[in-house]
């Protein structure tokens, strides 16, 4: 009670009144008056603008963010759940691919005309993330496309063709046909664009399925040749063999286009091939590698077109069958046989007209571009192709044209020339040089290659320039320790010269190109020969030959012995005094063989060579007496 004793007393109003404003209690969503202007709206409502305070706003943001998350959270989770298997591992991938293109290939062989869709499967997988993946499906597209391909070229309809009504078989071999060529157009451009690629991208996945696209398209060019984008299969080869770094593609295509130069029997693949790499050697300044060039010398040209019949053949058209053995036929069936063999006879012979024409010509551009090529080195003289073009030049220069001969025996003595001044420099004969001594002889070997096959038109040619270099090069080369060597030989590197150059087509080794030139100079050309040169050649060859291996000594003497078999009467004076017609002295060191005066010395050696440790060796030297002196008796 004494708490409300004075209660008369209080002031509630001024208590009340003093009081601050009230604080309602507001909800936390809930934004306090803003002291921003009014809006009025279209339909005459000013609505009270609140902004929330610091502090809630905060926290508002906080709570928000919280449900963002909780949110993100739900949907991966429910992700998750939607896809309701884990993700597959690269390894079972690889083995379902697998069993899917095994699947695929069996039933497209099985049946190709009904199951050609399906290589469509096979043509997606290439597209696969997985490189793996990637390659089994090139192989095995290549693998089908190899047993499904017809032997023939499938051209595309014309439009009065597709207009025409067919019979239903017909029009099943032509979807085929034409589905063939349109899958098979995209395969090919794809393992085109996977070797580009691999050439500005050189990363070790992309470089690993370049490998399989070549391989692919050397297996499709060795075993399809005559099908469609053969020229695409073929750019795609040229163009691996364009660059200088010898690899596993490199020699896969390199070998791949021997092979289809050699088995070309219509001469359209070859030529088209030799096309693509003249363009590529001029666009390259011919900076390439030698053994491409030395793909030519597979070339099956103009020389093989004169065939002639096999005596060995066992079908005889003119042997009858015995009575007993033949079919009876009325008098009626015979006559029409006849004349059905009659008309098939006429059109064997107009086809081989036509297609010997049609091959000759070819053969003949393709003879051209590669004459082309070689003259090309021949004036720019690009570093490393001068052997390879020499030695082509030495095979096909028997179809030469007459008018090119002047100017090409020009360039041999220029090259002759350039060699015998590297020879006699010491400084250029450094390791690593070029083989003048090699040019040198191939050159000869090209000259006198020349003359076969030519006739009588070249009997007044003037080769004694290349037979004088061909006289005075024997002497220092019975002293070259390498005249038996060759690149393939097995032997141990010098660790003081650099590396070895790859391995080339010609193997051939300094003797067996000495060999190969005498023989021409002697035994392969018409008219009468210089007796004076033979008796110079023979003097010296049985010089050289004391210094020589056993194979080259052995060589050398079966040369002289040729020479008493075919020229003993004319030879015979240098194995007996008596007969020895020759005035002053023999000059050993004389450059030119008519120089030498070889009918003024005598032949000596044979009687070191019978004492020769090898048995070959000594028994030719015996015989070398008896071959001379007995004949001329």
């Amino acid at each position: 009670m004494e708490r409300f004793a004075n209660a008369a007393n209080w002031q509630l109003e001024q208590s009340y009144e003093t009081r601050g404003p009230r604080a309602l209690k507001r909800s936390k969503k809930e934004k306090k008056e803003s002291n921003r202007l009014p809006i009025k709206t279209a339909t005459g409502i000013v609505p009270a603008l609140r902004s929330p305070s610091p502090e809630s706003s905060d926290n508002e943001v906080e709570e928000e963010e919280k449900e963002k998350e909780k949110v993100d959270e739900m949907e991966v989770d429910q992700g998750v759940a939607e896809e309701g298997k884990p993700k597959i591992p690269e390894r079972q991938r690889v083995l379902e691919a697998k069993e899917e293109l095994a699947k695929i290939a069996s039933a497209v062989q099985e049946d190709p005309e009904e199951n050609i869709g399906m290589l469509k499967l096979m043509r997606e997988m290439t597209d696969d993330h997985n490189t793996t993946i990637q390659k089994l499906a090139l192989a095995a597209l290549m693998t089908v496309y190899k047993d499904v391909i017809p032997g023939y070229r499938i051209r595309p309809l014309t439009e009065e063709e597709q207009k025409v009504k067919v019979s239903k078989d017909v029009k099943k071999l032509r979807t085929f046909e034409q589905g063939l060529v349109a899958g098979y157009q995209i395969y090919v451009e794809k393992l085109g664009k996977l070797v580009k690629s691999s050439r500005t991208d050189g990363s070790p996945a992309l470089l690993s399925l370049a490998k399989v696209a070549v391989n692919c398209a050397c297996q499709l060019l060795s075993h399809v040749p005559h099908f469609n984008f053969r020229g695409e299969l073929l750019k795609i080869v040229v163009q691996v063999l364009s660059v200088k770094t010898i690899d596993d593609n490199f020699t896969k295509a390199r070998t791949t286009l021997e092979e289809i130069f050699r088995t070309d029997e219509d001469g359209t693949a070859s030529f088209e091939a030799v096309q693509l790499l003249s363009k590529m050697f001029k666009a390259k300044h011919y900076r390439i590698d030698e053994s491409v060039l030395n793909t030519f010398l597979s070339l099956r040209l103009l020389s093989e077109l004169d065939v002639k019949a096999s005596t060995d053949s066992v079908d005889n058209p003119k042997l009858k069958r015995k009575k007993k053995d033949r079919e009876f036929r009325t008098k009626k069936a015979r006559k029409l046989e006849k004349e059905k063999k009659e008309v098939e006879k006429e059109m064997r012979e107009a086809d081989a007209t036509v297609s010997y024409e049609e091959r000759e010509k070819r053969q003949s551009e393709t003879l051209k571009l590669v004459f082309v090529t070689y003259f090309k080195v021949l004036k720019e003289r690009p570093p490393g192709l001068m052997a390879a073009t020499l030695e082509g030049l030495a095979k096909f220069a028997h179809l030469i044209n007459l008018d090119f001969f002047g100017d090409l025996l020009v360039a041999l003595k220029e090259l002759i020339a350039e060699a015998e001044e590297e020879l006699e420099d010491d400084e250029s004969s450094s390791p690593g040089s070029r083989n003048a001594t090699r040019e040198a002889l191939l050159c000869v070997i090209t000259a006198f290659a020349l003359l076969q096959g030519q006739g009588e038109k070249m009997l007044n040619v003037d080769l004694n320039y290349f037979t004088t270099h061909l006289y005075k090069t024997l002497l220092p080369l019975s002293l070259d320790a390498d005249i038996e060597l060759s690149h393939k030989s097995l032997r141990l590197p010098d660790p003081n010269l650099p590396a070895p150059p790859a391995s080339r087509v010609n193997v051939a080794t300094q003797i067996e190109m000495v060999i190969r030139a005498l023989d021409a100079l002697f035994f392969r050309q018409n008219g009468a020969t210089n007796v004076s040169r033979m008796a110079a050649f023979t003097k010296r060859l049985l010089l050289t030959s004391l210094q020589m291996p056993e194979k080259s000594t052995l060589a050398t003497v079966g040369v002289v012995n040729k020479l008493g078999k075919k020229y003993h009467r004319q030879l015979a004076g240098l194995f007996s005094t008596e007969e020895s017609v020759g005035d002053g002295v023999y000059m050993m060191e004389a450059d030119e063989p008519e120089r030498s005066n070889p009918f003024a010395a005598t032949i000596w050696e044979t009687v070191l060579l019978e004492k020769h440790y090898s048995p070959a060796v000594s028994e030719a030297a015996k015989g070398m007496q008896k071959i001379f002196v007995q004949k001329k008796r």
